[in-house]
């Protein structure tokens, strides 16, 4: 008789509804093994019993073979006594406080699901809920773990006999599948107009869609995580009115199109593009735009890129092959999905939040009766090329980190006490350390209005309760007046650690990369109030995450924001305020165009400027960008965050090599790079009628061989040389990639983000793992 043993397995990691059981149970069967598989709050326990053999080739195979979407963060095997099961069995999830299980990220549909769908003589025929355990919602429809269908929204959806069989047999792809359903048992599809009159419903709620679009209309869309506002993507009427309802007068929409063939006829898809475009995620891709690519000017005017996304639900895969049937031939079916809101608010999460929020926004609504428990905007990525990709040292940039990708964590250098990091107050997240692991939400937005701090709260509060942890303490932003800040300082939880926002930004590189020795950083952002009080966003920091201290060691030179907040939203003030210190006092402006329409507001931003009233000033390397932006009169005045920089960027003159200089002053302590002097040269070629697209690369090229030599010279001084870069102006793809290379030829070691934004989006990561560290 050969040796029989008993092992007892504890997995822990991303585990539960990713088919983890149903794997494990066919694996022990397969090898003739008897015991038991459950979810408990330590992980997915195994027990195994059977000949010493096949117990070690289970325990070998394992981890080795584990599904598409599992991932495993620990897996301890010990000895135990046999017991002699009768065969192999899936337990019932046991109960618990606390637990090591990640949920799972939404993720995109399968191939099989997708041929489930196309075949007519199936139960599943062009059915929009369609899933298995490799694909379909996770997090969005997760209430609590473990992750059993009863903990999901899906909870109210009954099993019909043959989805329970499915769901019971071994054999079977959706064997313990928790969203499985069928148009018999699951979810229900309608469409209804404005004044919520029912127009079709299921297999006819779609197709009426798909011809009410190709007419020109505009709809509410319910998808995984919320409502997109949808409408035709060729169609300039269409596109124009969306704008107009959803006040949002230039900045970019996303397209959705079917496949991977349309994409390129819209733009630039190369590996890294077509990888993103086509997997388990399915991202907004930032493509370089094709010139007359179908779509409507009005899409994205500002940028040469087009955000595109191919489909990632079921619903979506039918709606866009109706769409394309209701066009007809040679027409392009492409269609704008951009997030259910209007501008500030949080995306649309229900049903009757939707009819009442989206009310002046869409002429019809697509709803369902799944609920959507997590709201999670689509994420955008932007692909890079391979040498750029080699420069960063990442594959793609994050410009928002949501669907697909969250709550996938962060792993840490070191485990420590759990601690939450609060976020800013733009482009806000929450982050939860647990272990070594840091979990960081999705989007969740600016922190500017009350329904924003609603979705906040609610967002930390979910994480919260999946997570089961009890944090330690809070990390909240220096700035008072920042929501995020005041929401830390009302509670009574947690003691309040406060961290500087740019010091923030450089722990998060640090978190991403697990670095635990000292480091220069170069923090490129907006603004954020620095230590001194005034301020801060083109910094030169010294970091050290193991003694949790910082230095200054340089930043820009500083500017002034005539009229506070108002200089951000009219970049001319800037632009005005850098001539005054450049001495000139222009009492009319006449020989600079871009002021031509601000004449009364002019002069009084230089009586402002001349007494010093209400003119902070700031160190802001996004200000900077603004300024240059406004003086060359090519975006004077902004309608959204960031769309000076972006125009700056786009209108570059490639062909042109010569930087500006930009100085650098180490006779005074912190050193200063000499911003205002590029920006001087900036006023004299535009001045002299210099093309705008030369001058726009001469910036680029002079700030980043600044930034450069600085970082050279604060290494020289410190004897650090390994530099992490972060901050908002690092969206900018010419900074994002060119900076690191000037690193690299200066004799410095760059440190890039690597799955997180460089923009605010990564603040409660160095925050929580700033805060992590100083618990332990």
């Amino acid at each position: 008789m050969p040796n029989v043993i008993r092992r007892r397995h504890v997995v822990a990691g991303q585990v539960q509804g990713v088919g983890f059981r149903p794997f494990v149970y066919r694996l022990a069967r397969e090898l003739g093994l008897s015991g038991w598989v459950q979810n408990t709050p330590e992980g997915v326990v195994i027990e195994v019993e059977g000949p010493a053999g096949a117990v070690t080739a289970f325990g070998q195979r394992l981890p080795v073979e584990i599904p598409p979407l599992a991932r495993l963060l620990s897996h301890t095997m010990t000895e135990t006594a046999a017991c002699q099961d009768d065969g192999f069995h899936i337990l019932a999830s046991a109960p618990g406080a606390g637990h090591e299980v990640l949920i799972s990220p939404d993720t995109a549909t399968c191939p099989d699901c997708l041929a489930d769908m196309a075949a007519p003589a199936g139960r599943r025929f062009r059915y929009p809920f369609t899933n298995c355990t490799n694909c379909g919602p996770r997090y969005t429809i997760t209430r609590r773990v473990p992750y059993d269908r009863a903990t999901t929204s899906m909870a109210c959806f009954p099993l019909c006999p043959a989805c329970a069989a499915e769901y019971g047999d071994p054999a079977d792809r959706r064997f313990h599948a928790q969203p499985n359903a069928c148009v018999a048992c699951g979810p229900a599809l309608w469409l209804v107009d404005r004044h919520g009159a029912v127009l079709a419903r299921e297999d006819a709620a779609i197709p009426a869609l798909a011809g009410a679009l190709a007419q020109g209309k505009i709809a509410a869309v319910k998808g995984l995580g919320g409502f997109h506002l949808v409408c035709s993507a060729a169609d300039r009427a269409a596109v124009a009115e969306l704008r107009r309802r959803k006040h949002r007068p230039t900045k970019a929409l996303a397209v959705m199109v079917a496949d991977l063939a349309t994409a390129a006829r819209l733009g630039r898809v190369k590996s890294t593009a077509r990888e993103l475009l086509t997997g388990t995620v399915r991202p907004i891709c930032l493509l370089p735009a094709h010139p007359d690519n179908g779509l409507a000017p009005e899409i994205a005017p500002d940028v040469g890129e087009i955000g595109v996304m191919l489909p990632y639900t079921p619903l979506h895969h039918i709606l866009l092959a109706d769409y394309a049937a209701a066009l007809g031939p040679d027409s392009l079916p492409a269609l704008v999905m951009t997030s259910g809101n209007l501008g500030g608010d949080p995306i649309c999460l229900g049903n009757r939040e939707a009819l009442s929020r989206l009310a002046g926004l869409a002429d019809l609504w697509l709803l369902h009766t799944r609920d959507i428990l997590v709201r999670t905007d689509d994420s955008v990525v932007r692909p890079l090329e391979a040498a750029e990709a080699q420069s960063v040292g990442a594959p793609a940039m994050f410009l928002r980190r949501a669907r697909g990708y969250v709550p996938s964590p962060v792993a840490l250098a070191r485990s420590g006490p759990p601690v939450v990091g609060l976020g800013p107050m733009l482009k806000a997240t929450v982050c939860l350390t647990k272990g070594d692991q840091a979990f960081v939400s999705q989007h969740i937005g600016d922190l500017e209005n009350l329904k924003t701090m609603e979705f906040y709260q609610e967002t930390l509060e979910h994480l919260l309760d999946v997570l089961g942890v009890a944090p330690e303490c809070c990390v909240a932003d220096l700035h008072p007046d920042y929501p995020s800040t005041q929401f830390a300082l009302e509670q009574d939880r947690w003691p309040v650690v406060r961290l500087q926002h740019h010091v923030a930004h450089i722990h998060a590189v640090l978190a991403e990369h697990r670095m635990r020795e000292p480091v220069l950083g170069l923090a490129l952002d907006g603004t954020g109030l620095g230590d001194d009080g005034t301020l801060w966003g083109g910094e030169c920091l010294l970091v050290d995450p193991t003694r949790l201290t910082h230095q200054r060691l340089a930043h820009f030179a500083p500017m002034a924001l005539p009229g506070g907040d108002a200089a951000v939203r009219e970049p001319w003030r800037i632009a005005q305020a850098c001539l005054f210190a450049l001495g000139q006092d222009m009492q009319t402006g006449a020989h600079w165009p871009w002021l031509a329409g601000y004449g009364g507001a002019s002069r009084l931003v230089g009586q402002m400027l001349r007494q010093g009233l209400n003119c902070p000033t700031t160190t802001s390397c996004g200000r900077l960008f603004d300024a240059v932006a406004a003086v060359i009169g090519l975006c004077p005045a902004i309608d959204y965050e960031g769309q000076a920089a972006i125009r700056l960027e786009c209108i570059q003159d490639m062909a042109e090599t010569r930087p500006y200089a930009c100085p650098i002053d180490l006779t005074v302590d912190p050193a200063r790079l000499d911003t205002l002097a590029l920006f001087a040269q900036v006023a004299e070629d535009a001045e002299r009628g210099v093309a705008v697209g030369r001058i726009a690369r001469r910036f680029h090229l002079g700030l980043i061989s600044g930034l450069a030599a600085l970082a050279r010279a604060m290494a020289k001084a410190t004897g650090v040389y390994t530099v992490a870069v972060s901050g908002g102006v690092l969206q900018n793809r010419t900074v994002a990639v060119s900076l690191p290379a000037a690193l690299r030829e200066n004799g410095l070691f760059p440190l890039s983000h690597l799955r997180m934004p460089s923009n605010d989006g990564c603040i409660s990561l160095g925050q929580a793992a700033y805060g992590s560290m100083k618990v332990r």
